[in-house]
């Protein structure tokens, strides 16, 4: 293994996230025509932090709350359900036009139609996340973490929660935990901060241990050169990410693993799915197979909370990608933007192919 963990620690881990809800249109419908929706707390980092949740790791999340909200108590409800710790400040809304929890509106498309999203994001609590509202030295030095994971979505999200991710990772640093940052490039939260950004995310990505992302996020959050045009189809395209990830490595020698998933849309409902992932010199290659899919958000983040589980329990590098590809799958036959797996019986029948009924 690859990756050595602090044995001492209350929490497994430690997400910082923004959160928000989720409202989708029942029976695969679009929302333009659709009356009647399902609502969800959702964000991108709990959907990593699930798959340990779930599994039975201890996990907490720092965020924000908009008090006296019924959507922040509905979130925290969610979270508790979830089997996650949280803590966070709870801000005044104001007024009609002050603070309030994101809300994100898709459908999950079906065949031929894909799916459509709609962030709506005006007044989002969580772009007040605030280094001076946590005891960070009491969280990753008394209480102990073994994975801190950050998302590029939050530390671009605006110039507190970047510094906040910043202080996070320095800390995480300090105290041997060891920090998983997945890129997400977002080219609207980057608008008028390229140049900040682009040191922001150098500097996290110089101290993690972990790094994910697609070629688009190497390219630009970090200026590493993307893939190589390959053959067609995503299998044709394996040998020119698997370059790229090399160049990451140059640039970025204290990581120790570095992960992307592959993926090609046949319909809304079939995939291609697969993944890439190297640990130290060994090359682990899942080449793309076909999956179902009821609703594809969250399969990104589930192939992550399934592969830091799995550097989490210690097992053999070579089940890490394995296990990711597995809980990513899983998320994807899921209406919730997470996966929710019962145990790891039910991740590794996924991975062997076996959806026989268990009676």
């Amino acid at each position: 293994m690859s990756i050595k963990l602090r044995e001492d620690f209350s929490y497994s881990l430690l997400v910082a996230t923004s959160m928000g809800v989720r409202i989708t249109p029942v029976n695969g419908q679009p929302v333009h025509s659709s009356s009647l929706f399902q609502m969800q707390a959702t964000s991108a980092e709990t959907n990593v932090a699930s798959v340990p949740s779930f599994l039975g790791l201890p996990v907490k999340v720092l965020t924000t709350f908009v008090k006296d909200s019924p959507i922040a108590q509905f979130i925290k409800s969610d979270l508790r359900s979830r089997f996650m710790d949280y803590e966070g400040p709870e801000v005044a809304q104001a007024d009609p036009w002050g603070y309030r929890h994101q809300f994100n509106i898709a459908d999950s498309g079906f065949g031929t139609r894909g799916p459509r999203v709609l962030n709506d994001r005006a007044g989002e609590v969580g772009r007040t996340l605030n280094v001076k509202d946590f005891d960070l030295e009491r969280i990753f030095g008394q209480e102990g973490v073994q994975i801190l994971h950050l998302s590029g979505l939050i530390a671009a999200l605006s110039p507190e929660t970047s510094e906040f991710c910043l202080q996070l990772a320095r800390f995480a640093k300090k105290h041997g935990t060891r920090i998983s940052f997945d890129l997400n490039y977002r080219a609207s939260f980057w608008k008028g901060r390229n140049a900040e950004l682009r040191l922001l995310f150098t500097e996290i990505a110089s101290v993690s241990d972990i790094l994910i992302g697609n070629e688009e996020d190497f390219q630009l959050c970090l200026g590493i050169e993307g893939p190589e045009a390959g053959g067609q189809g995503i299998k044709g395209q394996i040998e020119g990410f698997k370059g790229m990830i090399g160049r990451v490595k140059e640039e970025f020698p204290n990581a120790s693993v570095f992960a992307t998933t592959l993926r090609e849309v046949v319909s809304a409902n079939e995939h291609l799915w697969g993944a890439i992932m190297l640990s130290g010199e060994n090359w682990q290659v899942i080449e793309p197979r076909k999956i179902n899919v009821l609703d594809r958000i969250g399969g990104g983040d589930g192939f992550v909370g399934g592969l830091l589980y799995a550097i989490l329990k210690g097992w053999d590098e070579e089940k890490w990608p394995q296990f990711g590809w597995a809980t990513g799958a899983l998320a994807t036959t899921f209406l919730t933007d997470y996966g929710q797996p019962a145990d790891e019986e039910m991740v590794w029948s996924i991975w062997g192919g076996n959806a026989r009924v268990k009676r």
